[in-house]
């Protein structure tokens, strides 16, 4: 499991960043989603990288 939340804006962020910060249902700064590590959560992370904050629950 994974802790994923957003740390920086979403302003100046490139339309395929703000489309997968979307679908994992990150908004705003300081919103955080707990979900199950696997190979589809690994490419939205490394898209976003930049803007996560990451933990292993």
């Amino acid at each position: 499991m994974k802790k994923i939340t957003l740390a920086k804006s979403l302003i100046g962020a490139k339309p395929n960043q703000k489309a997968t910060a979307a679908s994992l249902g990150l908004k705003k700064i300081g919103d955080s989603i707990t979900l199950a590590d696997d190979a589809v959560l690994a490419g939205k992370i490394k898209v976003l990288s930049h803007l996560l904050k990451v933990e292993n629950v």
